[in-house]
C-alpha cells in the first residue's frame, strides 16, 4: 500500500545557494512565501514602550485640595452656617401706603421674615437710600405677604421718597438691619432671632472595574519595558494591561467625584440594583456655588480682562472672603490670565517684560505667572490636566476652570473621636473594622495560583465606595464657557 503523501524533499523546498559574503541575493534567503516557517531575518523589536502621550493620568486635583476620611454610613450629612445679619432683596412698597413695606412670607429659605418692631433698617433701590424704623407688624390676612409699618428717618413726613415707592416683585427694594432703637420706658424687649443654618448631604457611590486575562495568554512570554504614570518603571509581562487598568480606575475615582450627578429619577442597572447617582463637584457648584460665564481675562476691552476678575472679587467679598485661593485652569484660560497680568506692566505691553529682572543672554524669558495678589486675595494658578486632555474635558471645552478656597473647618468627628480640621473639599469613603472600601482589589479565577472557580481566566477586580463633600460651595467659582 502506498503512502498518500511523501516527506518533503529538496525538490519541493526553496532553492538556496550559499554565498561567500554576508549579502542578500535572490537565492540565498529564506522567504515566508517559499517556506511555511518564520523568516530567517527577524525584525528588530524595541522592548521599551514609546510614551507618545506623556503622563496619561489626570489624578492630582483632589489630592492637592482635599483629604480622604473614612465613614461608616450610607449618607454623610453636614450643616453650614447661615448669614449672621438680616437682609432682604425682595422688599415691596405700595404706591399709596407710603409708610408700609412688605415681604413675601415665608421667605425663599422657607422661613418667616425676621423683621420685628424696634429694628432700624437701610432701604435702598440703586443709589437712593434711606434709613427707617420698623414700628409694627401690620395685621394682614394674606398668608403670602408680611407687611410692616415704618417711619423714615430721612424725610420730614416719615414717608418713603418717591424713588422708593411702587416697588413690585419684579423690581424690588433692598433692605438690611443695622441696629435698633427704643424709647424711654418702652415695654418692647427686642426681637429673638434663631440662628439659621442649612443642612446638606451626599451619598457614596460604588465604583467597580476589572481586568481579565485567560490562561493561555498568561503562559505566553511577552515582556515589555515600561515607565509608569505613578513614577515606577521596569519590565511587565501580561500584567501590563492590568497595571493600566488600575491606573485608569484610580483616574475614574477622581473623575467621578468631579462629574457625578444625582439622578432626577432613580433607575436600576442591568442586574436590577438601584442607581441614584451622587452630587459631584461641578454639580454642587452649579447648584450652590458661584458661576462666572464666558471669562475673557486676556482682553483689554472695557469690562473685560481685569474688570472681569474684579467682578469675581466683589462677589467673593459678599461670601466668605477667604484670602487664599487655588485656580485650576485649562490652557487657554491660564494663558489669558498671564496676558491680563502682563498688561498691567507698562513696560510689557508687547509681552517682553513680565517682572523685574536683569535681562541677559544667559537668562530664559519667563512669560508666565504662578500666582498673584489682587485686593485682599492671594491666587495660586496651576494647569488642570483634566481640562486639557483630549480624552476628558479637553474634548468638550465648556469648563474653563475652578477657583477653590484654601480654607478649612474644624469639626468633631464621631468615628475618629476627636476634633479634626478638614478642607472645604474632601472625600469620605466607606470603611469599618471589617472592610475598608477606599480602594479594594482582589483576584479570582483559576490562573496564577488563585483557584476560586473553574474558569480558565484570571480576573483582577477593583472596587471603591466614596462620596465628595463640597462644603461652603458659595466660596468656589466655576468658570464656564457657554
Amino acid at each position: 500500500m502506498a503512502f498518500a503523501t511523501s516527506p518533503a524533499t529538496l525538490a519541493n523546498l526553496a532553492h538556496l545557494t550559499p554565498r561567500p559574503v554576508k549579502g542578500l541575493f535572490g537565492d540565498n534567503y529564506l522567504s515566508v512565501a517559499d517556506m511555511d516557517f518564520t523568516q530567517q531575518f527577524l525584525p528588530e523589536v524595541y522592548e521599551k514602550e514609546i510614551e507618545r502621550f506623556g503622563n496619561r493620568t489626570i489624578t492630582g486635583f483632589l489630592r492637592m485640595v482635599g483629604a480622604e476620611m473614612p465613614m461608616a454610613s450610607d449618607q454623610v450629612v453636614w450643616s453650614e452656617q447661615g448669614r449672621l445679619h438680616i437682609a432682604y432683596d425682595t422688599v415691596i412698597s405700595g404706591a399709596t401706603a407710603l409708610k408700609t413695606i412688605s415681604l413675601p412670607s415665608p421667605g425663599a429659605d422657607g422661613k418667616v421674615p425676621l423683621l420685628g418692631p424696634g429694628m432700624t433698617v437701610v432701604i435702598a433701590k440703586g443709589n437712593v437710600t434711606v434709613k427707617a424704623f420698623i414700628k409694627s407688624l401690620v395685621p394682614i390676612g394674606a398668608a403670602v405677604i408680611q407687611a410692616y409699618n415704618i417711619e423714615v428717618y430721612d424725610t420730614a413726613n416719615g414717608q418713603l421718597p418717591a424713588a422708593l415707592t411702587g416697588a413690585v416683585a419684579g423690581a424690588p427694594l433692598s433692605l438690611f438691619v443695622f441696629g435698633s432703637e427704643y424709647g424711654k420706658g418702652s415695654s418692647l424687649a427686642g426681637n429673638s432671632v434663631d440662628a439659621s443654618f442649612t443642612t446638606f448631604s451626599n451619598k457614596p457611590i460604588i465604583l467597580r472595574d476589572k481586568y481579565e486575562v485567560n490562561g493561555s495568554d498568561v503562559a505566553q512570554i511577552g515582556w515589555v519595558e515600561v515607565t509608569t504614570e505613578v513614577g515606577g518603571g521596569g519590565y511587565l509581562w501580561y500584567l501590563k494591561s492590568e497595571h493600566e487598568s488600575r491606573i485608569r480606575f484610580e483616574d475614574y475615582l477622581e473623575m467621578s467625584m468631579v462629574e457625578a450627578t444625582n439622578a432626577k429619577s432613580v433607575f436600576t442597572d442591568a442586574a436590577g440594583a438601584t442607581i441614584e447617582g451622587m452630587q459631584g463637584l461641578f454639580g454642587a457648584l452649579e447648584e450652590r456655588g458661584l458661576v462666572y460665564n464666558n471669562p475673557d481675562f486676556g482682553s483689554t476691552a472695557a469690562g473685560k480682562g481685569l474688570d472681569e476678575f474684579d467682578a469675581i472679587l466683589e462677589e467673593l467679598d459678599k461670601q466668605g472672603a477667604i484670602e487664599e485661593n487655588m485656580m485650576f485652569l485649562d490652557r487657554s484660560t491660564s494663558l489669558s490670565i498671564d496676558n491680563m497680568l502682563a498688561n498691567q506692566n507698562s513696560y510689557g505691553a508687547g509681552g517682553t517684560s513680565y517682572g523685574v529682572f536683569d535681562n541677559s543672554e544667559e537668562m530664559a524669558l519667563n512669560l508666565g505667572f504662578s500666582g498673584f495678589r489682587r485686593g485682599s486675595y492671594d491666587f495660586y494658578k496651576t494647569d488642570w490636566k483634566y481640562l486639557n486632555d483630549s480624552t476628558t474635558r479637553g474634548l468638550i471645552n465648556d469648563i474653563k476652570g475652578v477657583i477653590v478656597p484654601a480654607g478649612t473647618s474644624t469639626v468633631y468627628d464621631q468615628q475618629l473621636g476627636q476634633n479634626i480640621s478638614r478642607p472645604f473639599l474632601h472625600i469620605r469613603y466607606r470603611a469599618s473594622e471589617a472592610d475598608d472600601r477606599r480602594l479594594k482589589s482582589w483576584v479570582t479565577g483559576s490562573v496564577g495560583g488563585n483557584y476560586t472557580s473553574d474558569a480558565d481566566v484570571m480576573n483582577v477586580h477593583f472596587l471603591s465606595e466614596r462620596t465628595l463633600c463640597t462644603q461652603a460651595a458659595n466660596n468656589f467659582v466655576l468658570l464656564k464657557q457657554l
